[in-house]
């Protein structure tokens, strides 16, 4: 079974790097915060390299 991604929203500081780099999977909601809005949305390679390059370590795998 793989692994779900998730945004710890009450660390998140919306800075949009997450979104930068993997559009198809995290957005910045109405709080102007990351959510994921569709987790089957890249390779999850590529939500790895979102997860190592959030400045405030606040996406994680479940």
């Amino acid at each position: 079974m793989a692994s779900e991604v998730y945004v710890d929203q009450e660390i998140c500081i919306g800075c949009g790097l997450c979104v930068s780099i993997v559009p198809e999977v995290f957005r910045l909601n109405d709080a102007g915060v990351s959510e994921v809005h569709n987790q089957e949305g890249a390779a999850q390679a590529k939500v790895q390299e979102a997860i190592d390059s959030c400045p405030v370590n606040c996406i994680h795998w479940r």
